[in-house]
């Protein structure tokens, strides 16, 4: 018999998202977060802070919270593991999407693509570069002890969260994926709105760890790299790590065959659809699926504010680390390294080095540090790989 108009009216009601907006003590939890989301996509259309990455975040947070839209379950990777039983029934969108996550899918193919629009050449062109990408990665392991010892993380936990201070959003993600899952969304988002903000973190730590003349020193040109040096360079570069470090080895591995399809000059068509189809491709479906990690029951609690805090201050002694090797390199040298170009040393490429350049030329408009800042650039991106591998063979 056919339901009245009524009840069929009634049910019609009982499925919408206004009926089911205070459907749980936690729905105001998810009325926040669709705020905060809003704010994101504010932040990334509006004051273009990495748009291309906190705009598909943001809405894939917008997703997850709007009540009863179904999109993404967090009970299908409740405990760090996935739950395929329940894929048969219940299952969103966004759960398919996030699988490229959790199975460690997404962030590798990201830096296939950031391998093919590297040039390791200033590299190459300083090796000693290589030492102020090291020592940016500072900010990792003090978040991390912070993590342990002060803000009662465990080790798995405060590994992936050290990661953010390597300015690198996919290996942050990587890492968290397998190291802490349940803390994906609020890494994720302090990684890339740090990021974001790299032109308003950096710059004051740069001026206070440096004097003026330091800050206007001028760095002789690069010697030009041979095309058989870059060809080289990433066939050297994974199998030392493979060797030495195997669990650094996906990530490390897929950044150099992205740059040697770039520099071997025979596969054009691979280099140029890693760079952009691929890479926007991947961009799109990683950024929405962990922003739907983003849900408010799991992003609003302490552990969310510890996090956001320490991905702060992992940033800054990043920072700190790297411009303070520049100071002492440029005491050995005899003044001829610019300290500034150590900031570079987190793997946020480029921009970080075109702070260290911004910040250079306030002092000196003729003085021109890209280049130079480059070289620590594209060393932090190997940095910040090398290091999560550490904390996957350790804690993983």
């Amino acid at each position: 018999m056919d339901k009245p108009l009524l009840e069929v009216l009634l049910d019609f009601w009982q499925s919408t998202g206004i009926a089911n907006v205070f459907a749980t003590p936690d729905s105001w939890k998810n009325l926040i977060m669709i705020l905060v989301a809003c704010v994101l996509l504010y932040l990334g259309i509006k004051r273009k802070f990495e748009p291309l990455l906190l705009v598909p975040i943001a809405f894939g947070m917008l997703l997850t919270n709007l009540p009863g839209a179904g999109m993404f379950h967090e009970e299908l990777f409740a405990g760090g593991h996935v739950h395929w039983d329940g894929f048969t029934e219940a299952a969103g969108l966004v759960d398919y999407l996030y699988l490229g996550v959790k199975l460690g899918i997404y962030p590798p193919l990201i830096f296939l693509g950031v391998g093919a629009m590297t040039d390791f050449g200033p590299l190459l062109a300083n090796p000693k570069s290589l030492l102020l990408g090291a020592a940016a990665q500072l900010g990792i392991f003090a978040a991390f002890f912070l993590a342990l010892g002060i803000f009662g993380f465990d080790p798995a936990e405060a590994g992936a969260i050290g990661i953010i201070g390597g300015a690198d959003g996919p290996t942050a993600i990587f890492c968290a994926s397998k190291l802490a899952p349940h803390l994906l969304g609020p890494i994720a988002v302090a990684a890339y709105s740090y990021m974001a903000l790299i032109p308003v973190i950096q710059p004051p730590i740069m001026r206070a760890l440096t004097t003026k003349k330091e800050r206007v020193i001028k760095m002789t040109q690069l010697r030009t790299v041979s095309k058989t040096e870059k060809i080289i360079f990433p066939i050297v570069v994974t199998i030392v790590t493979a060797l030495l470090l195997p669990s650094a080895a996906t990530l490390v591995g897929m950044l150099m065959l992205g740059n040697l399809f770039k520099e071997c000059l025979v596969t054009d068509r691979l280099s140029d659809t890693a760079q952009n189809a691929l890479m926007n491709i991947v961009t799109i479906l990683l950024g929405v699926s962990v922003g739907a990690t983003a849900t408010g029951s799991s992003f609003l609690n302490v552990s969310t504010i510890g996090i956001i805090a320490l991905g702060l201050l992992a940033f800054m002694f990043s920072t700190a680390g790297g411009v303070l090797l520049g100071k002492l390199m440029c005491k050995l040298t005899g003044g001829k390294v610019n300290p500034l170009i150590g900031a570079a040393g987190v793997s946020a490429v480029p921009m970080a080095a075109r702070v260290a350049q911004k910040v250079g030329q306030e002092e000196d408009p003729s003085n021109f540090l890209l280049m130079h800042a480059m070289g620590p650039n594209v060393a932090g991106v190997i940095g910040s790989a090398i290091a999560a591998g550490v904390f996957l063979s350790l804690f993983g």
